[in-house]
């Protein structure tokens, strides 16, 4: 514990020391960009990674984006030159917040297909079922139990989950349906993942950046998931995924893809495995970026997602007869076992 502290401290430090650099910045666009674009270069924990995957050049987007620049220019034309130079790497926890509007890249989930009718999957939910905290679940017909998770920002306890999953014992199966779950608190999908495993299971790695240069990382951190000393499911259990699974909900299906009894089914997940850190820019707008990765239990990165075991889409033609594809692939599965 006291390692990470003082790692963090001297992030910190690093990250004050690098707002305004070696001169004072002011609040012309060219000092407001360079002030962004070294934010980036300094701290940001995927620079070579994104470099490398999306064929850029973070120099030649300095240069890119300063051409557009004119000292006359709006707060909102500004605004939109920054939102567009930092779009370029393509990840939905680099953000520019500001009275005007909060800039952002979407793209993990806007360019691909949902896999996901909200209101067909209220009508396997029906208007009966039980809601344990931010968790909905139910029974089946066929004796499968159907577990939807939409956001973990939604908080969830042990007594919850204790209940939850002892009301659920005698089911077949489980389908644990997270499409849509565009993240949240970490202690939440831990505390779901502790339920699926009887041993202490490695899950991944995490580093933190500890200085300017791009590969200024400290060592390797295993991360574990405990086994939870409440009640724990001990059956086949499917977990359904889309490209809107980012965030904490990436980590979720990072974290399950290695409990035993566990199949991951649906689309590759949105990614988002950076720990989001903020700094502020000479004009006062506020800017959110990755600064610690994640990796799986192989080392590799999870920033662009993370594929699923079993391919799976939702079939519109089925979806507009009431009948979710994906849903129905999975009690298949689950009742064939």
């Amino acid at each position: 514990m006291k390692d990470k502290l003082l790692l963090l401290l001297a992030f910190v430090l690093t990250l004050c020391s690098c707002q305004r650099g070696e001169s004072d910045y002011d609040e012309t666009p060219q000092t407001n960009l360079d002030a962004l674009w070294n934010i980036i270069d300094r701290q940001y924990c995927f620079l070579d990674y994104k470099e490398t995957q999306l064929g850029i050049s973070w120099a030649d987007i300095h240069a890119k984006y300063s051409a557009r620049l004119n000292p006359r220019m709006s707060r909102a034309q500004l605004f939109e030159v920054l939102c567009q130079m930092i779009g370029e790497l393509k990840d939905g926890h680099v953000n520019l917040s500001s009275s005007l509007d909060l800039g952002r890249n979407w793209s993990w989930k806007e360019d691909y297909p949902l896999n996901l009718d909200a209101e067909l999957r209220d009508a396997y939910l029906q208007t009966d079922y039980n809601l344990a905290a931010g968790i909905k679940y139910r029974i089946l017909t066929d004796n499968i139990a159907y577990v939807v998770y939409e956001s973990f920002q939604n908080a969830i306890g042990d007594g919850n989950l204790d209940d939850m999953f002892y009301s659920l014992r005698m089911c077949n199966g489980m389908i644990l349906d997270i499409r849509g779950n565009g993240g949240g608190n970490l202690d939440n999908e831990t505390r779901l993942a502790s339920r699926f495993t009887n041993e202490k299971v490695l899950v991944g790695y995490r580093s933190h950046k500890t200085g300017t240069g791009h590969n200024d990382f400290s060592p390797l951190e295993a991360e574990y998931i405990e086994p939870s000393k409440g009640v724990r499911w001990q059956k086949r259990c499917i977990v359904l995924t889309n490209r809107s699974c980012y965030s904490a909900a990436n980590t979720f299906v990072r974290d399950m893809k290695e409990m035993p009894l566990v199949t991951v089914m649906g689309d590759c997940t949105g990614g988002g495995s950076g720990l989001p850190f903020s700094s502020e820019l000479p004009i006062g707008w506020s800017v959110r970026f990755s600064a610690s990765p994640h990796f799986d239990a192989r080392k590799q990165q999870i920033e662009f997602g993370i594929a699923p075991d079993i391919p799976c889409s939702l079939d519109p033609d089925l979806a507009a007869q009431g009948t979710d594809s994906m849903i129905e692939r999975a009690r298949s599965l689950l009742s064939e076992e």
